[in-house]
Formats: structure tokens, sequence, C-alpha cells
């Protein structure tokens, strides 16, 4: 990694953007630091392409700056060396070989050959490095994508959509790679619309919604604010349970034959309820939100797209 960024990795101030007359981007602003991972999440259509474009000095913006390090992606003296960048995993030859393909970029970038070995190794293709790109599965070429994204060594990597249509294994892999990569101390942002993908993987996170932005929050202070006193309860005795607690005073949902989930009321609380009534029951604990859950609290208790700044 180069040793000259510095302040925020990357950085947005007010981008707008508009194609004819839809809004893409709306004044949207957010930092991603390095040391983690950033998840940038939000529906098809909800402008998390266009901003990375916008990041990348491949979409001007209407008004509004991008910043790499504190410059525009166009102003960076070495910019292939200083962001590593996988949009579109589909762009390559498919009667080109892998270690081919990435030594033509490497000379078109100036970035020694040396190289290339280092970072097929690093994604786990090396076994594969001389294999035709048109035979490799989706999975394969996100790795390729990847590694091309790697070949500069930069300390900011902006991927969209890197586990889109993986199989497990795949998505598992990504999820390590990106975590390490984060460990190194490089700044990783991660676009995705759905929000299951970055579950495991996101330390923070950028939320936005019809181009506006919906949250800035750290990932687990971002679930448990949505968790909140929420509890797991699986009972045979669920319409007991039931009038029990919604007796007291609890909102009661049910999931399932013998699951509800308990809002208000603590676990303990919940217990000392049903066990006065004997009222059995074989699970018992905090719910857990996931952050599909918090997406959906977002979005239906944000209707004028309020932006929550991290602290």
């Amino acid at each position: 990694m180069t040793d000259d960024m510095k302040g925020p990795a990357v950085e947005a101030r007010g981008l707008c953007k508009r194609y004819g007359g839809d809004i893409a981007v709306d004044e949207l602003s957010f930092t991603v630091l390095p040391g983690r991972v950033t998840g940038f999440v939000g529906p098809n259509g909800a402008g998390k392409s266009t901003t990375l474009r916008m990041l990348l000095g491949l979409d001007a913006p209407d008004s509004g700056t991008a910043l790499i390090g504190g410059k525009p992606y166009t102003e960076l003296d070495e910019p292939l060396a200083t962001v590593g960048a996988l949009l579109d995993c589909e762009a390559l030859h498919p009667g080109r070989r892998a270690r081919d393909h990435l030594l033509w970029l490497a000379h078109y970038s100036g970035f020694p050959a040396r190289r290339v070995d280092l970072v097929l190794d690093q994604v786990g293709l090396a076994p594969a490095a001389r294999k035709r790109a048109g035979g490799f599965s989706l999975g394969m070429r996100q790795r390729l994508g990847i590694a091309a994204a790697l070949l500069g060594d930069p300390p900011v990597l902006i991927l969209d959509e890197p586990v889109n249509g993986l199989d497990p294994e795949g998505v598992q892999w990504i999820r390590r790679f990106l975590k390490s990569l984060a460990a190194e101390g490089r700044t990783v942002l991660v676009s995705s619309h759905l929000m299951s993908e970055l579950e495991d993987t996101a330390d923070h996170l950028l939320v936005i919604g019809r181009g506006r932005l919906l949250a800035d929050t750290d990932v687990g202070e971002l679930l448990d604010e949505v968790s909140g006193e929420r509890v797991a309860l699986r009972t045979s005795r669920r319409a007991e349970a039931m009038t029990v607690l919604s007796g007291a005073g609890a909102t009661v949902v049910v999931n399932g034959p013998e699951s509800l989930t308990v809002t208000g009321p603590t676990a303990q609380k919940v217990a000392e309820l049903l066990g006065a009534q004997a009222i059995p029951f074989s699970e018992l604990s905090r719910h857990r939100a996931t952050l599909e859950e918090a997406y959906m609290e977002l979005t239906s208790s944000s209707a004028e797209f309020t932006a929550r700044e991290a602290s």
C-alpha cells in the first residue's frame, strides 16, 4: 500500500446526480474510513452504483464532490495504485487465460509483472492461472476481478456487488477475504442490495434509499437499536402465553406454531410471568434483529429519509 493517504480515505460531499427528470443521487454525504469493511446498502435503484461511479471519476456529479484521500479520483497522482475497483466481473476476454489477463492489465497500468502471481495466489486462483476465463464460474470471475483490483496493492478498494450470484462457498470466501483486507488497514467499501450478504462482514454501514442517506452507523449499534427489548419465545402453550403476556402489557407477534416474539418486558420478566402461571417454554432469548429487519425498520420509520450520522 502507498503511505501518503491522509484524512478520510473516501468521502462524498453533497453529491447530486440526475438522469433526465430522475434524481439518482440526492445530496449524499458520507465518509469511509480505513481499517474496517463498510457496507453500502440499499435496494436496486437506490443510487449505489451511480455513487460508486462518481467516486471513481466515471460519472461527473451535477453538484457536490467525491474524494479519495482528499482529492477527486481524476486528480490522483497514481489512481490505479491508490484505488482498486470491481464494478463488472464480466469485463474480460473469455478466450484469454487468467494469468495473461492480469499480465496485460499490469503492463497497461505500469505495475511489475511479479504482482500477477502474488494476487492470483492471494485470491486462490493460482491453480487456475492458465485456464481461459470463458470457462470460469461466476465465483472464479469474481475472484479474478478482485485480483485485478489488487494489482496495484491499493489502500482503497471499492467493490460493487462482489457476492452477487455466488454459491455459499464463494460467499464465505469473499466475506473472510474482505475482512482480511480491512485488517491490513485498507479502506474497503462494498455495495450490495441485500443486507444479508453483509451481515457477517461489514463493521460499518451506509444505508441509502432514493439516493439519500438513511443511516451512517456501526453495524452492532444499529442491530442493538433495532433489536430493542424483543424476546424470542417458544412454547407448546402458545395461546395461554399470549394471553398472559398481553395482559401484562407486552406486544406479542406470532412467528410459528410454537414461536412468538415478545416486545416490552425483558427475558427475565417474561420467564417470571410464564412461571407464575406454570406455562412451560423450550426457548427464551433476547431477539437479535437481522440487517434485513434493520433495513425494513429504517425505511418504514424514515419517510423523510433523515440521516442518522455516525458518532
